[in-house]
């Protein structure tokens, strides 16, 4: 058989085993928003109807009446959008200095990130509390924003593997020309890692969009509260009205959909250059 067909043939089924696989992952979405826009007779009728009818968009307008939904959305977007730019800031400054610059220590410090990003969560949780607590920072976001910028160590790895892989004759020919090291970094490397940088962003921002634990831990005043946490306190108090409840999950899922959407490719392009150079 000609080598070329045999490449379209095999390029043939690993679409269409993506495409098989990317069925199962969208069915749930699907329910969702289907869910969210059905009468509740209608939710939990077997066979399951996929097509609401008639579409109850009121749920829309009634779950976010129910709680102070835009309070919430405020909260959670002032969070996830600092922390981020925290992580923009910081991550990648270290990652290059692990990656181009030689100092003392390097190797030990980089030894203990990585051993940093194998701490399970749980472990930290209640020293970080009492840290926070003696803070006086529970009860308010900074928990969750100021940690961001003074680097996460996955994100600090996947940024030095980019920057591993950035020729140094870069940096050489702009020292020639009197560029300092910040400089260099600033203008030069920043720059071409912007697609690492963005899939970290992106990383961020689903982290922080999405975050549960670190709410409920640190944020005791309902006015503070963000989406997620609203969400809970919406199931626990009106957990019967299972279309309202499927309405503020959709709201606080499709901004994650349309982000990824616009920045699929350079969030792809960013994780696979991540690995080039070890």
């Amino acid at each position: 058989m000609n080598p070329l067909t045999i490449k379209k043939i095999n390029r043939t089924l690993a679409h269409l085993c993506l495409i098989i696989a990317s069925f199962f992952f969208i069915i749930p979405f699907i329910w969702l928003v289907s869910t969210s826009l059905k009468p509740l007779t209608q939710i939990f009728t077997f066979p399951p109807e996929w097509i609401p009818h008639p579409f109850q968009w009121s749920n829309y307008s009634s779950a976010v009446e129910y709680i102070p939904f835009w309070t919430y959305l405020k909260n959670t977007a002032i969070i996830t959008i600092v922390s981020t730019l925290g992580v923009i800031i910081s991550c990648p400054l270290v990652a290059y200095s692990f990656a181009k610059l030689e100092w003392r220590g390097r190797g030990v410090l980089f030894f203990v990130t990585l051993a940093v990003m194998m701490i399970p969560g749980q472990v930290t949780m209640i020293p970080l509390f009492l840290l926070f607590t003696k803070l006086g920072w529970v009860g308010t976001a900074l928990p969750l924003i100021v940690p961001q910028f003074f680097g996460v160590p996955f994100y600090i790895f996947l940024l030095r593997q980019f920057f591993l892989g950035l020729p140094d004759a870069l940096r050489e020919a702009a020292r020639i020309d009197g560029a300092s090291e910040f400089r260099i970094y600033l203008q030069i490397m920043f720059p071409l890692a912007k697609s690492a940088v963005l899939a970290v962003a992106l990383f961020q921002f689903m982290g922080s969009w999405t975050d549960f634990i670190g709410p409920l831990l640190y944020l005791t005043n309902e006015p503070t509260y963000t989406v997620s946490l609203g969400l809970q306190q919406f199931q626990s108090q009106k957990g019967s009205e299972w279309g309202l409840l499927m309405a503020v999950s959709t709201l606080m899922t499709l901004p994650v959909i349309i982000l990824f959407f616009f920045l699929q490719k350079t969030f792809i392009s960013g994780i696979t250059f991540s690995g080039i150079k070890g």
